[in-house]
């Protein structure tokens, strides 16, 4: 989470005796560990590096070039506030598109709504789904559904070739940094808006308020400058750095409110979709921020 355009590498990340570090050096004096039973997989893709690990509490647990995406043991509450949120601000969901995510759990998510038609998964490298196929099923094993359309290349450029063609659009992307800062400009946030129909939803991976803020300020402008209505959101993952994890929440209706969902989910409702975080009270609270959140994005975005 590189929110400082430093000319040297920040993320200093290593496997330190029976424990990983996830160690940036923009987070002074703090790190993360987790304790290490063994490694599954190690290796540099194409794009990045990709380590896989059973943790001793968390899980298997995968690393992208050194930071945290997912673990088996919480990635539910990442993954259904990511999903959640934008699939019930549309009346109903058909064509759904999700930028990154070769994990599969946005994908799961999706699936779990009636109205899906069509679900892309726009995955750069291929190497992340296929190991999280293999170590990480419970995400992954969806991937051969019928509805899911697995397309490994660039999403930038995926959705430049489909203008006005999805409902909604959910970027699960790493940190803006390599392959993935693209997807942390503005022109990326016009590409959104473009691929969207004219009441779509887009939900972005929006980083960690309590140590990004400098860097949520300048991509929420960024969105802003583009999109009439943009929201931000936050939920609690406690393997993701200070366990707080924001989202940006964008559409071009200007007149949808984004922090009430268009369906109320009941128990039934949420028993059959096994949702574990999400909940309908659970949506409109994600948009309560805190006050010192709030303070940075006001005159940004409304609040």
């Amino acid at each position: 989470m590189d929110s400082q355009n430093n000319c040297q590498p920040t993320n200093q990340s290593k496997m330190d005796g029976k424990w990983y570090r996830e160690l940036n050096l923009n987070w002074e004096g703090y790190c993360q560990s987790f304790q290490v039973e063994e490694v599954l997989h190690n290796e540099k893709s194409q794009y990045q590096d990709v380590l896989v690990f059973k943790s001793k509490s968390f899980g298997n647990v995968l690393v992208l070039d050194g930071v945290v995406q997912c673990t088996e043991r919480d990635e539910f509450t990442y993954q259904e506030m990511i999903t959640h949120i934008p699939m019930n601000l549309h009346p109903n969901p058909q064509k759904v598109l999700v930028v990154g995510g070769g994990d599969g759990g946005v994908v799961r998510e999706v699936l779990k709504y009636e109205s899906l038609k069509e679900v892309v998964l726009c995955e750069i490298d291929e190497e992340v789904i296929n190991v999280s196929k293999k170590y990480l099923p419970d995400m992954a094993d969806c991937l051969t559904n019928p509805k899911v359309n697995i397309q490994v290349r660039d999403g930038v450029q995926f959705i430049r070739e489909h203008p006005g063609h999805f409902d909604v659009i959910i970027t699960d992307a790493p940190d803006p940094e390599g392959v993935a800062a693209a997807l942390f400009e503005k022109n990326y946030y016009q590409d959104l808006k473009n691929g969207l129909k004219p009441n779509g939803v887009a939900c972005c991976q929006g980083e960690t308020p309590f140590l990004d803020l400098d860097l949520i300020q300048k991509v929420l402008s960024q969105c802003k400058e583009v999109f009439p209505n943009v929201g931000y959101a936050v939920g609690h993952t406690p393997t993701y750095i200070s366990g707080m994890m924001g989202y940006i929440v964008a559409s071009p209706d200007p007149d949808l409110d984004l922090t009430k969902p268009l369906r109320t989910l009941s128990e039934k409702d949420i028993e059959i979709m096994k949702l574990k975080y999400y909940s309908s009270q659970i949506h409109r609270a994600a948009f309560v921020l805190p006050n010192y959140i709030q303070k940075a994005v006001k005159g940004v975005i409304d609040t």
